[in-house]
């Protein structure tokens, strides 16, 4: 008898039919096997490996503090420094991660595109779910110091709101606005190599236009809806609101916020499956 043959038909996209879930939620094993990949790679032959997750958001914390408190005299709204910025980073370096991983996506797979066929947007989703990890550890991290601030007596007036429980969206948004800005990123890079370069001095650059060494309550009021266009300054501030005590949380600013993440995240998928479609025949 023989064997049972199925017979898999591939068929382009048009309109804006662009996202097939059904197709996404058939290769999700292969999501899995790809967010193991980026967890194993991305530290081996290292020597810290995962410690690295703690020491370089401890290293950077370290020097904010002495440069933008001790030297600038930045405020950070009655809140310990330490834990002022370690609160900041802890969105802001999901974000940045996310960003440029997913921003590499074409040119760093295009082998591996050239062979096979599976959704070519499996890739980037696996960025944002092995990211989190490094989050995950992160949060941690911030809990062993905020522990070790309030075993001290230094607090000061940070607490951990009962709003903490609606961190899942929060990163929910960060998550869904670094795949959008990453795929239109990805989609550039793939006409235009320069991206390539921009994308690390871009976030940098971005980096000083959120609210992370600095509150928002700094920013005088009538710039702060021009703020709050960068969907990440939302995010930044629902964190510490959260795990602080702290932030300026206003609903039209998070609602601004959340439309501006909403478009950002539509837009670069449709990019991203347009480019996508004759990448591989330029490379």
């Amino acid at each position: 008898m023989n064997p049972r043959q199925t017979e898999t038909i591939v068929e382009p996209t048009g309109g804006w039919r662009f996202l097939d879930w059904r197709e996404l939620w058939a290769y999700r094993d292969l999501l899995w096997l790809l967010v193991w990949r980026d967890f194993v790679a991305r530290y081996k032959q290292t020597i810290l490996g995962p410690l690295w997750f703690i020491v370089q958001p401890l290293l950077t914390t370290l020097v904010f503090t002495l440069v933008f408190n001790r030297f600038a005299k930045i405020p950070t709204s009655g809140i310990a420094p330490v834990l002022f910025y370690q609160c900041g980073l802890l969105g802001w370096n999901y974000f940045s991660q996310t960003f440029q991983s997913t921003a590499a996506t074409l040119t760093g797979n295009a082998g591996l595109f050239g062979k096979v066929y599976f959704p070519r947007l499996i890739i980037p989703l696996a960025g944002v779910v092995s990211n989190l990890t490094a989050f995950v550890i992160q949060l941690l991290t911030f809990f062993v110091i905020y522990a070790i601030f309030a075993f001290t007596g230094e607090l000061g007036e940070a607490h951990i709101g009962w709003n903490v429980v609606l961190l899942p969206l929060v990163l929910l948004q960060i998550g869904l606005f670094s795949l959008g800005a990453g795929l239109w990123l990805a989609a550039l890079t793939a006409k235009f190599r320069d991206f390539v370069v921009l994308a690390t001095f871009l976030v940098q650059l971005w980096m000083y236009a959120t609210p992370v060494i600095y509150p928002l309550v700094q920013v005088p009021a009538h710039w702060r809806t021009l703020v709050a266009l960068n969907p990440m300054t939302m995010p930044v501030e629902c964190l510490r609101h959260m795990l602080l005590g702290t932030g300026s949380v206003g609903p039209h600013l998070l609602m601004l916020s959340l439309m501006m993440t909403l478009l950002t995240i539509v837009s670069g998928i449709f990019m991203f499956k347009r480019i996508e479609k004759n990448f591989v025949d330029v490379i």
